[in-house]
């Protein structure tokens, strides 16, 4: 509600401003930012499918911040979040008694060895100058306290900024799990491909930086801290060079996560978005005139 808000709200000045640069601006009431459709595609993914970037010379996005300072902006160059791959594997054995292992072949104790490997790709074998983390999210196995389960199923995630780095990490995973025939076992592995990371165009970033030192002062611009979250704009900035920034919008002292029960931001905050998007927008027109 508050981005539909602000962006209403971009539209309304642009549209009372007389003397507007020429130019076309298209608004992206995007669906679906959260969520993929039974194809896995975003909203972002359907959007550009649908058209909707072709002939677009820069694309700018802002999105609320509900920790950060009201009508603070948080903003940085380059990569500002993570590529996001999950994987689900199966860690095959035998089974048996847990009176008898050695009569068969046990999926936890090779599952151990795995994890020794899942946790050695990041120390081990990516470059420790680039951006990257593994972590298990799920681990399930057997249902009695004396059987050996015949298999062990586990999950986790994957982030990572550079491209590289991404596949390096799913072929470093498959590696790991290998361990498993080194013990009699075997394995499945599956991937699920998410969203790949958000790159700020360095000119555009620093415009939105300009902007907003000219409309708040210095004191407007909150020290930028990448994530390793995920988002779908970077589809967007993939097809036109572009920016996503952060609005602080905290409501009170109460901690009010996004995607929670208790969210909760500062209506007070939303001009000042609305404004900053109107304002980089007018002089996004004017550079490329």
């Amino acid at each position: 509600d508050a981005h539909t808000a602000m962006l209403m709200g971009v539209a309304k000045l642009l549209s009372e401003m007389p003397d507007r640069p020429a130019g076309q601006v298209r608004f992206f009431f995007q669906p679906s930012e959260e969520a993929s459709d039974d194809e896995g595609k975003s909203g972002a993914v359907r959007m550009i499918e649908d058209g909707a970037l072709d002939g677009v010379d820069a694309v700018i996005a802002l999105h609320v911040a509900s920790d950060l300072t009201a009508n603070k902006i948080e903003i940085a160059p380059e990569y500002v979040t993570a590529a996001e791959d999950s994987f689900h594997a199966v860690i095959k054995g035998t089974g048996g008694h847990g009176a008898y292992p050695h009569q068969g072949i046990d999926p936890t104790f090779i599952l151990a060895q795995v994890i020794n490997a899942i946790q050695g790709i990041r120390s081990r074998r990516v470059n420790p100058t680039k951006a990257a983390t593994i972590s298990l999210g799920y681990i399930h196995a057997g249902v009695a306290t004396n059987v050996i389960p015949a298999e062990v199923k586990l999950g986790g995630t994957m982030r990572s900024y550079d491209d590289d780095v991404r596949a390096q990490l799913i072929s470093e995973l498959e590696q790991a799990l290998s361990v498993s025939r080194a013990f009699g076992g075997d394995y499945e592995l599956t991937i699920d491909n998410g969203y790949p990371s958000t790159y700020n165009d360095p000119a555009v970033t620093a415009m939105i930086q300009d902007a907003t030192r000219a409309m708040l002062g210095d004191e407007g611009l909150a020290d930028p801290e990448a994530g390793m979250g995920a988002e779908d704009f970077s589809y967007m900035t993939r097809k036109a060079p572009g920016a996503m920034f952060m609005l602080g919008a905290k409501y009170d002292d109460k901690n009010r996560p996004h995607h929670t029960p208790v969210f909760d931001i500062s209506e007070d905050a939303l001009p000042t978005g609305a404004a900053l998007l109107a304002d980089v927008t007018v002089k996004l027109l004017r550079e490329k005139a």
